[in-house]
């Protein structure tokens, strides 16, 4: 087997955890139904968005235009950001893999989070480079935005490991013969790097 050379993360899930309390029970109080989450990311196009097709103000635009009460855009936008949870192991064990191996970020995510998010813990600049799906147009597991990585991080699959918590996505990778870990928590992702000889 080929020595890893290159370790690729994904973001939510797995540098940072998601936790849409405080957003939601702010899209309630303003009348959108939030019962059926999928139904609400739908109506808004969060893909499209994620493949930027349209911009933070647009998708901003989308929420209050189904708000039955009047909202504040400022109040809005605060919220929308108002979701992520830092892991810091997991970004401890991003950056420490920086200093002994080629690190990349491989990120579905629109304007505003990106933003927020290297503001936030320099997740942009972790590691030597990113690819945030809406400035290349593709998501994953779109197989683009895999190619995508592959020509500007010069990858060779064989000696490239991906980590994503969704299934659908380390199976693309796979498919591309990367090597992938599908991401459950910390210590089974650092098990697993083990196993593939990455000193994590």
């Amino acid at each position: 087997m080929s020595a890893i050379d290159t370790v690729i993360f994904d973001v939510g899930r797995v540098l940072v955890h998601l936790d849409f309390r405080r957003l939601l029970a702010f899209l309630d109080d303003h009348g959108i139904d939030v019962a059926h989450i999928s139904e609400l990311l739908t109506r808004i196009d969060l893909a499209a968005y994620e493949r930027g097709a349209f911009d933070g103000d647009a998708l901003l635009g989308r929420i209050e235009s189904m708000s039955a009460r009047p909202m504040d855009r400022a109040a809005m936008r605060a919220h929308w950001l108002d979701i992520f949870v830092p892991q810091e192991g997991m970004l401890d064990l991003s950056r420490r893999l920086s200093r002994s191996h080629r690190v990349f970020i491989l990120s579905n995510v629109g304007d505003l989070h990106w933003e927020h998010l290297d503001a936030s813990w320099g997740i942009g600049s972790i590691g030597h480079g990113a690819i945030a799906s809406y400035k290349v147009g593709a998501s994953k597991p779109d197989p683009a935005i895999y190619r995508r990585a592959e020509e500007s991080f010069g990858l060779e699959p064989r000696r490239t490991v991906f980590i994503d918590d969704m299934v659908a996505n380390v199976d693309t990778a796979r498919g591309r013969h990367w090597h992938a870990i599908h991401h459950r928590d910390e210590p089974s992702t650092v098990e697993d790097l083990r196993a593939l000889g990455v000193p994590a």
